[in-house]
């Protein structure tokens, strides 16, 4: 459905988006996650052709955004970080100023008007001055416009900013639901909220792709436990001792000594971690030592995407500027 090829992004000497390359398939839903300044709204700009590229192709559903674009925008529907809405109008008003700019008239934007209204959660609101909404109830009125002409891709740049704990769980479920009809792409620095809608996730950091997949696959790939949490009746000594004897131990940390019992943490240079615990297990069952945790320990993948996007690296500052 949408093609980035080698695409880059230089405001002078800042590198914004560095070499982007990936392929977004039809009916998914997308994460595209990364910090603050890592070239996710940047990107967004460019996909949706309201940004033009230093370097790169970006196709949607075939059409270069750049060489075609009138053809690529009728495929998109696109909803900015900061909803461009006109406070003294109502929704109703709104929706039908946005529909005809995109070519609908007459009973055809009627009801797509009704349609997308009731598909956010609006209509109650279609009368009420849009200055009087709250955060969400604006948020879901932007998702609407973003919905006018029937686009096959909704692109979401961070459509829970701001929002409080209710109104993010609300706009999380429309985006599923939007994902049953559309390939929705939305962007967030909050691994976790990616985590619990996407089909995808697309890790950037820096302008360049530091991981795409599911979230399981990542998972799988990424997060391989290698440290094991135990906590042993047994003083330190003999905790170490019979420890010694089990093969691919890197290194054992003292984490805590009370009332006879000694807490560590095992790190394994194994890749079977099931198999480490195996040996601890029937070396401590042989010694007569009681264990009361045996727990492999798994990194977050916070901790994963933290690493991925190297915090130490040059900070990249985000910017807009119009399209050409």
């Amino acid at each position: 459905m949408i093609e980035i090829e080698h695409l880059t992004k230089r405001y002078g000497a800042v590198t914004a988006v560095s070499d982007l390359s990936l392929t977004i398939d039809s009916g998914q839903i997308y994460g595209f996650l990364g910090p603050n300044g890592a070239g996710k709204s940047t990107t967004m700009n460019i996909m949706t052709g309201c940004l033009s590229a230093t370097a790169g192709k970006v196709h949607i559903g075939g059409y270069d955004i750049f060489e075609e674009p009138r053809q690529a925008k009728k495929l998109i529907g696109y909803l900015p970080e900061q909803p461009p809405l006109y406070l003294n109008e109502s929704p109703r008003e709104y929706l039908r100023f946005v529909g005809e700019a995109k070519g609908l008239r007459g009973e055809a934007l009627g009801v797509q008007m009704d349609a997308v209204m009731e598909q956010t959660g609006i209509t109650a609101m279609a009368n009420r001055r849009i200055a009087a909404l709250s955060k969400g109830y604006r948020q879901r009125l932007g998702i609407a416009q973003a919905l006018l002409g029937d686009p096959q891709v909704v692109v979401l740049d961070e459509p829970t900013v701001g929002l409080d704990p209710i109104q993010i769980i609300e706009i999380r479920d429309l985006i599923r639901d939007l994902g049953r009809s559309h390939t929705v792409i939305f962007s967030s620095h909050i691994l976790s909220e990616v985590q619990t809608v996407c089909d995808q996730i697309i890790m950037i950091a820096h302008g360049k792709l530091a991981a795409f997949d599911t979230p399981e696959n990542l998972e799988r790939k990424l997060l391989t436990p290698s440290e094991i949490a135990l906590t042993a009746l047994a003083e330190p000594g003999q905790v170490e001792r019979l420890l010694s004897a089990v093969p691919d131990i890197s290194g054992v940390e003292l984490r805590g000594e009370e009332d006879g019992r000694t807490a560590v943490l095992v790190h394994v240079s194994g890749q079977d971690i099931d198999l480490v615990c195996k040996d601890i297990f029937l070396a401590f069952a042989g010694a007569n030592t009681v264990l009361l945790e045996l727990t492999p320990k798994k990194a977050s993948l916070e901790e994963v995407f933290l690493e991925l996007s190297d915090p130490a690296a040059p900070e990249e500052t985000e910017r807009e500027e119009d399209a050409r």
